[in-house]
């Protein structure tokens, strides 16, 4: 594998720093987006950003804005989002995280709780992201842990769900991989590592990227799952990128088989070379 090297390109300006008689703080946050609306507030229903912001401002007695790394859907999980929020509180860094989790929900952690570096912001100083995306491969579904596996009742070939999968990697127009109401200014993206993986009945696809468009994850999910049981012919995701052609592509995964593994940031190589060990 090529070496991987994580470079932000955010050069901060004043709205990165802190106002006056604040500091800012930065959160790894873990949930189970099975009861959300996704991460973003929304006025259909409770999103996890909602419920952190709640929590926040009871703790800090303070109307607190928190900005994510991330926007994940409806139903699609996290382990490693970050975020961050700007606070006059002097709560120490560190105890905020055993703070808000006896505020939370069962269902929505704080793994981490920081001072965050000069000039962060918690999205655009992100360089890369790693998704997971399971697959229950068995004749019936789970009982127990369905919610964060895709049922494929079909025999998959991971052989040929690898070689589908290698032709994401290196930078390409993914245009054809976004979900319309898309608003993303490119579709430009780097994808660094693409693996497929069977342990058991779990068939699991790991991705690291420098960033992904609207349910692109998903789609990409999609497609090797047809693949894998023989219902589209390799080479789709070639072909896609290479005509920006929708239709090349399989449908879009269910939400609950998705998760955010980890948000990287400049120096964050290592871990993420540890998800592909």
């Amino acid at each position: 594998m090529d070496k991987l090297v994580l470079l932000s390109h955010h050069r901060p300006s004043a709205a990165d720093y802190p106002p006056e008689g604040q500091r800012r703080f930065r959160l790894i946050v873990e949930y189970d987006g099975t009861a959300y609306c996704g991460w973003q507030r929304q006025i259909n229903g409770p999103s996890v950003q909602q419920t952190l912001e709640e929590a926040l401002s009871r703790l800090t007695q303070e109307s607190v804005s928190l900005v994510g790394s991330s926007r994940t859907d409806a139903g699609v999980h996290a382990r490693g989002l970050c975020a961050h929020f700007d606070s006059a509180t002097r709560i120490p860094a560190e105890k905020l995280a055993f703070a808000l989790n006896t505020m939370l929900p069962g269902d929505v952690r704080i793994r981490e709780s920081s001072l965050a570096p000069e000039g962060f912001h918690a999205r655009f100083s992100a360089c890369g992201k790693v998704y997971r995306y399971a697959f229950c491969n068995a004749r019936h579904d789970r009982a127990i842990g369905r919610q964060y596996a895709a049922h494929i009742p079909l025999p998959l070939d991971v052989a040929a769900m690898q070689r589908e999968a290698d032709s994401l990697l290196g930078t390409h127009d993914f245009a054809a991989f976004a979900a319309s109401g898309s608003v993303a200014r490119s579709t430009v993206r780097t994808i660094y590592r693409a693996q497929v993986t069977h342990r058991g009945d779990e068939v699991t696809l790991l991705v690291l990227g420098d960033g992904f468009l609207y349910n692109m994850m998903r789609i990409i999910a999609g497609t090797l799952a047809e693949v894998g049981t023989g219902k589209r012919p390799e080479g789709a995701i070639a072909r896609a990128i290479a005509t920006g052609d929708r239709l090349a592509l399989g449908q879009t995964a269910p939400a609950r088989g998705l998760t955010l593994e980890a948000v990287l940031y400049e120096g964050d190589e290592a871990r993420a070379e540890a998800f592909f060990d």
